[in-house]
């Protein structure tokens, strides 16, 4: 991803209504015309090298002229600005090398307008392929469809302009989190559909359906109802196919500050003609905050009054009254990445050796051997091998190495499709050398049987005082392409609840008490892949060797 910080002046962006227009220095009464107008431009980075400049599109224009008040700039490319003092700079965002007329007008008493224009050359070379892809895909004329990321809890909220966000400091942050997945006020927005289409140099946007939401804060500017939706008769730029342009961000979040503690991407990009995504705001350029191939979270700053509002987007669109999990736990406390090739690190990982059926019938025995475990491309590869009448394969643990209590676990998978593979992400108590299973507890993040691999369970045992027996509660979840396809297989573990997740959709939930052994005692974690037994079953005859695959393991608390 490309990160880049731009300091740049923030200017404010006035709009004036002028009654007459006038080129000759005429008097009428008090109305006095400017006389003498003149226009100077200095394009940022012009040198013997470059003639149009450096590229950051910059340049600093200079309006001179007789009983002003102040100037009106028109640049040329769609935008404009008021400058009393005639000084201003302007940041041209269209890539390659261009040619704008540039139109000044001192404005005089009453209104009165002289004007003049020059033309000027400047090359931008500002862009963001990356982010362009990632809107629109990598097909020029191909398009992308998003939608409100409404089953989010956060898809809209609202800041002040000036200061950093996420930091714990403002206030605004309890309304923020107020924000619900499928908001029953905003509902009526829900229906948007927002197009980005590649073109040879840049994107356009569409809206092509659902109403324009008009919040509270800006509806006493048209003079409507807020916070309810509008059609095109009040948002009338709304509809058609407008430009998209990209260029560095120049807000002071950007460059300066955090959201959780990450850094914004410093990519802005601003839609032509007025265009907007479905919230009306009169303002038309947004910060990317991040951006996916399937998520987008921007910031725009209201026109008028100060307030900045950040709202997310997905590529995927929402099932309707769906939410997405919201984890209680956002601190990286541990974490394997698979970044280095060769065996799994020493300082996170030991092993389980031998055969002897594990308790469950097994029959494959567990080796350290390269030809079962191996990380490699940034991959962590688990492989079960047939070999002659026997089976290998490898069980990776943490046990005293790295134990926690309470956070949430994120496994990326690729599960092997063979019949007859039993592969597990799971974790047991770290007391299980002095008490043995299930006193210990075993908590199953994925578990797949060898004859269904549609089929994901996540599972808890232990043992229950109560009855004196071994207890287990679990439930299982239909997953696509689990062989295929990576996915994320989790844990979201509290002092009250225990819940497992796939692509963080809950798949078994159980609360969590002081009887259990989850409610006080560390675990560390266990990757594996078992060869027939319980869960595994019958082993295909042809059965040669298949592989789990680890992308990642983070633990957050």
């Amino acid at each position: 991803m490309k990160k880049i910080k731009y300091y740049i002046g923030i200017f404010l962006t006035l709009a004036l209504v002028f009654t007459s227009c006038q080129d000759d220095d005429v008097s009428v009464g008090e109305l006095i015309a400017p006389t003498g107008v003149t226009i100077s431009a200095e394009v940022v980075g012009v040198d013997a090298e470059n003639p149009t400049g450096d590229g950051s599109g910059f340049v600093h224009f200079t309006a001179t002229s007789n009983n002003e008040i102040s100037y009106k700039f028109d640049f040329g490319d769609g935008k404009s600005e008021v400058a009393p003092s005639g000084n201003v700079t302007h940041r041209y965002t269209t890539t390659g090398v261009n040619t704008y007329t540039v139109v000044v007008s001192a404005i005089g008493t009453g209104g009165i307008k002289s004007s003049t224009s020059m033309e000027v050359e400047v090359f931008s070379s500002f862009s963001d392929l990356e982010a362009v892809e990632m809107m629109a895909g990598s097909v020029v004329g191909g398009s992308k469809t998003w939608y409100w990321a409404a089953n989010l809890p956060t898809h809209v909220g609202l800041g002040p302009v000036e200061d950093d966000y996420g930091n714990g400091e403002f206030a605004y942050e309890a309304w923020w989190n107020a924000i619900g997945p499928w908001d029953e006020e905003k509902s009526c927005m829900y229906t948007n559909e927002f197009v980005f289409t590649r073109l040879e140099e840049g994107l356009t946007f569409e809206q092509t359906v659902g109403p324009a939401f008009v919040p509270g804060t800006y509806a006493d500017v048209l003079g409507v109802a807020g916070d309810t939706c509008h059609d095109e008769t009040v948002a009338t730029t709304m509809f058609g196919v407008k430009d998209v342009s990209f260029a560095p961000s120049s807000s002071k979040a950007a460059l300066e500050g955090s959201y959780n503690e990450a850094p914004y991407r410093g990519t802005s990009f601003e839609i032509a003609d007025g265009g907007f995504m479905g919230w009306y705001v009169g303002a038309y350029t947004y910060d990317i905050i991040s951006i996916t191939d399937d998520f987008l979270e921007v910031r725009i700053i209201q026109v008028g009054n100060g307030f900045a509002w950040y709202h997310k987007f997905t590529s995927v669109k929402p099932v309707e009254g769906e939410a997405v999990f919201e984890s209680e736990y956002d601190t990286l406390a541990w974490a394997d990445e698979f970044d280095t090739n060769g065996a799994p690190d020493p300082a996170n990982w030991t092993y389980d050796l031998g055969a002897g059926g594990w308790g469950n019938g097994e029959v494959q025995s567990y080796t350290s051997d390269a030809s079962n475990v191996i990380v490699e491309d940034g991959i962590l590869k688990i492989t079960a091998i047939k070999d002659g009448s026997n089976y290998t394969s490898t069980r990776l643990k943490s046990i005293d190495l790295f134990e926690f209590k309470y956070g949430r676990v994120e496994v990326s998978a690729k599960l092997p499709s063979a019949q007859g593979t039993w592969p597990a992400i799971w974790m047991l108590g770290a007391n299980f050398p002095e008490v043995g299973w299930p006193t210990c507890g075993e908590i199953d993040i994925m578990e797949q049987t060898g004859a269904d691999k549609n089929t994901s369970l996540g599972t808890y045992h232990w043992f229950d005082t109560g009855t004196s027996a071994n207890a287990s509660y679990g439930e299982t979840i239909s997953i696509e392409n689990a062989s295929s396809e990576f996915h994320v297989y989790g844990l979201e573990w509290t002092p009250e609840k225990l819940t497992v997740l796939l692509d963080n959709v809950p798949v078994t939930v159980m609360d969590n008490n002081a009887d259990l052994p989850f409610y006080d005692k560390e675990f560390f974690m266990i990757l594996n892949i078992a060869m027939g037994g319980t869960l595994g079953g019958d082993i295909d005859p042809a059965f040669t060797q298949d592989t789990m695959e680890i992308d990642y393991i983070r633990v957050y608390q």
